[in-house]
């Protein structure tokens, strides 16, 4: 699948320091290091409903760590998936008549335009689940033979127990929760947990066999179409090295699909999934969480086509911190606005020479992908009406994505 076109990245002089950002599991900030390449898995979307602000908030943290890698000097690996094929999706093409192949296509299509109007760094590979069904039957396969997969009627379950023993991993380990958390967030977050005949009722599906008037592919399994949390375990592992340096995602991604995709992994590797899990914030509007199934949306696109300058945007997005839960109120694009404007006229009485910009923005930014304080730094050297140097808006473009 293809990606979108990669916004320029001034290099600038010297290096930055190595980011360091909350680690879900640890519960603490820890260094991103790469042993070779800094490699990121990013979950993608569902593709229905695409992109609202909170898709983009949380694909402007990792493009802020990627930034920050460049700058730091190391080359980067960025895979996304995207899950064209998901009950969610197939339940809106049948509510609105339109085939679920037609409706991915476009809500991809307009996930990369509001990407790329966005100044987000691409993916290096974006993989669509429908293009790796072939590999994740053949790791089903694998996990059957070695008795970490069981068969219920066509489908295939994961045995969290089985996992255990043979590997590393086990239940909780990335989300830190307790059971009854987990039973219950099962239950809400796509799982099945009161299916007769599981081994355990937070066990959840690998392969699903055929159903009528669903999509399904002729595999060695079968036919059928693969789970959810076996997509992202296979795509990371056909194109990074393994453990990832970070796979980040939504908080709401924690249980349980960066909890059993790191279990599949290491089920089917013996290696740890990532070296980081990072997880970003939601975003609520009109006082919950901003979500599909609610239906409380905001759009970048309708954003863009009410005229808003997508830059002012990413800085609406860019002053809450990635972690940190905000509501999106009429207020946020005006608030964008207007500081890009103020940025835009303290451009315009740049004059070339050194900056002292870059300095600041690096120590901010590597501390957990501080974009308030670096926003309020810039703030700071526009408000004394002093012009900027050259390397100042270069390092502004490179760092916080921002061209003046």
């Amino acid at each position: 699948m293809k990606s979108w076109i990669r916004p320029e990245v001034p290099r600038l002089t010297g290096q930055g320091p190595i980011p360091r950002i909350f680690d879900t599991p640890s519960g603490a900030v820890i260094e991103t290091r790469p042993t070779a390449v800094a490699s990121l898995y990013v979950c993608g979307i569902t593709p229905y409903d695409a992109t609202h602000i909170g898709h983009a908030a949380t694909y402007l943290a990792y493009d802020t760590l990627i930034r920050l890698w460049l700058d730091a000097g190391f080359d980067v690996s960025y895979v996304q998936n995207v899950t064209d094929v998901d009950d969610p999706l197939l339940d809106r093409a049948a509510a609105t008549g339109v085939d679920w192949r037609e409706l991915a296509a476009s809500q991809v299509d307009l996930f990369r335009s509001d990407m790329r109007s966005l100044c987000v760094i691409p993916p290096d590979h974006f993989v669509a689940v429908t293009e790796m069904v072939g590999p994740i039957a053949s790791a089903v396969e694998r996990l059957l033979d070695t008795h970490i997969g069981y068969r219920l009627g066509g489908d295939v379950y994961f045995d969290s127990a089985a996992a255990a023993a043979a590997s590393d991993w086990h239940i909780g380990q990335e989300s830190g929760l307790d059971r009854e958390s987990m039973l219950e967030l099962s239950a809400q977050r796509g799982g099945d947990p009161q299916r007769p005949g599981k081994r355990d009722p937070l066990d959840p599906v690998l392969w699903l066999g055929a159903r009528d008037g669903q999509p399904s592919w002729p595999t060695v399994l079968g036919e059928g179409r693969p789970g959810w949390h076996i997509e992202c375990s296979v795509i990371a592992h056909e194109f990074l090295d393994l453990p990832i340096t970070v796979n980040g995602g939504g908080i709401d991604l924690a249980f349980p699909h960066h909890e059993f995709t790191a279990g599949h992994t290491a089920a089917l590797t013996g290696d740890p999934h990532a070296l980081v899990w990072s997880h970003a914030a939601l975003v609520g509007y009109q006082g919950e969480k901003m979500s599909k199934s609610l239906g409380n949306l905001v759009l970048v696109s309708q954003l863009r086509q009410s005229g808003f300058d997508p830059i002012a945007i990413r800085l609406s997005i860019l002053e809450h911190h990635y972690r940190s839960g905000w509501d999106w109120t009429k207020s946020s694009m005006a608030t964008g606005a207007a500081r890009l404007e103020s940025w835009r006229d303290w451009a315009a009485t740049g004059i070339p020479g050194q900056g002292s910009l870059a300095e600041d923005l690096r120590a901010a930014l590597a501390n957990d992908l501080d974009t308030p304080t670096a926003l309020a730094i810039v703030d700071s050297h526009v408000s004394t009406g002093q012009p900027p140097a050259g390397d100042d808006l270069d390092a502004i473009e490179a760092l916080l994505g921002v061209r003046l």
